[in-house]
């Protein structure tokens, strides 16, 4: 039977996350009492003329607008054909991020695993089926929640408590005073000190540091409690392969870089020049499942570890099929308010702090595709923008 598209649907739904505002600069999230942040995200939908749909929930306003440019190329195309369609909407978003190719791509390895009643990592070639997750926190803030280092050292004992194998740091953000060097290599100690002997240690401080100065204080921190990990410390915004290799040369802790490079080649470029020691990959940011599973198996080729970023249904199935990935990321993740996913899951798939077991790992969906069921009236009701529908 030949699948052929015929419908493609893209929806902006809002949700609220209470007790939740951002810095001062409106850029990262953070704790606030008493504050309602409303969130948005978009769900696509792709049909075909024998019933067979994919679905996906994520993505933002630049890479849905996007969908704009391909979406009358995949109406009538054979959805099972993704490694085609990839290659030429990749052409086709060339003078973009292509951002836009990840929500899409998703839908159809969804769509995929449908029509074959298999799960992605299955279709994928299963490694695992359960995965370790590391805990992924808010930025820091002066409001009572993650304000101080003692309070993220309290933070981290309790994940460490509940089976959590890694902790990760996202420190302060927002104005210049906010942006505490000092701050930040009392809380690398604090943290390190309170739990170093009992989890691998992540610092992320999400490109805040001004100076390659900065980045280095932080970094001899952070090798001092032997983390981990350090990832995208400073004001490049995570894309310098000189400054990094030159950063990764005078630190013992490794680095994990390409969060914020697009692209297969832009990835391998980095890893060639030695400017990461981790690899990152999002089937969201990377062009889909087919783009991120390219990078991973980009860096299994120069013998490094991938690591996915962020939760996700998706990032699961990928994590399962690769063999060289250490952690899943459970983000965001806070003492006092809740989690950033989105109430759209029927059934029992969660990416909430509670999620892991006691060995601290998350299950991988085993149903058709995702392996997720959305609540499409949840969605419906909460919409936001405009439906495209593309036919």
């Amino acid at each position: 039977m030949v699948l052929t598209i015929t419908r493609i649907e893209s929806r902006e739904f809002g949700y609220p996350l209470e007790d939740v505002g951002t810095d001062e600069n409106g850029f990262n999230l953070v704790y606030e009492p008493g504050t309602t942040t409303q969130r948005r995200l978009y769900a696509v939908r792709v049909e075909t003329d024998e019933g067979v749909t994919g679905e996906y929930v994520g993505g933002n306003s630049p890479g849905a607008a996007q969908l704009n440019l391909f979406a009358d190329y995949l109406v009538g195309k054979n959805p099972l054909q993704r490694e085609r369609h990839w290659s030429e909407i990749k052409r086709a978003l060339r003078k973009y991020d292509r951002m836009g190719i990840g929500p899409i791509d998703i839908a159809l390895w969804d769509l995929a695993g449908t029509y074959y009643d298999a799960p992605i990592h299955e279709l994928l070639g299963t490694y695992r089926d359960r995965i370790p997750a590391y805990a992924s926190t808010y930025h820091g803030d002066d409001n009572g929640g993650l304000d101080s280092p003692e309070a993220y050292a309290d933070f981290a004992e309790e994940c460490a408590d509940m089976g959590y194998p890694g902790f990760k740091i996202h420190g302060w953000g927002g104005g210049d005073a906010a942006r505490d060097i000092d701050r930040e290599v009392e809380t690398v100690h604090a943290v390190g000190e309170r739990v170093g002997d009992r989890m691998d240690l992540m610092m992320d401080p999400a490109c805040e540091y001004e100076t390659f100065a900065d980045a280095l204080t932080v970094g001899r921190a952070c090798d001092a409690q032997e983390f981990f990990w350090y990832e995208d410390p400073y004001r490049d915004g995570g894309i310098s392969q000189h400054s990094h290799r030159k950063l990764a040369q005078k630190l013992d802790t490794p680095l994990l870089q390409t969060e914020h490079v697009r692209g297969l080649e832009p990835h391998t470029d980095f890893v060639a020049n030695e400017a990461t020691d981790f690899v990152r990959a999002d089937p969201e940011y990377d062009a889909g499942i087919t783009g991120a599973m390219k990078v991973a198996n980009v860096a299994e080729g120069f013998g490094l570890d991938v690591e996915f970023h962020a939760p996700g249904p998706a990032q699961r199935h990928c994590i399962a099929a690769t063999r060289n990935a250490n952690y899943y990321e459970l983000a965001l993740v806070h003492p006092d308010c809740q989690n950033t996913q989105p109430p759209v899951y029927q059934g029992d798939y969660s990416d909430l702090l509670d999620t892991v077991d006691g060995d601290g790992t998350v299950p991988v969906p085993d149903g058709p595709g995702l392996g997720v069921e959305y609540d499409w009236e949840y969605i419906e009701d909460n919409q936001t923008g405009t439906v495209h529908v593309y036919d």
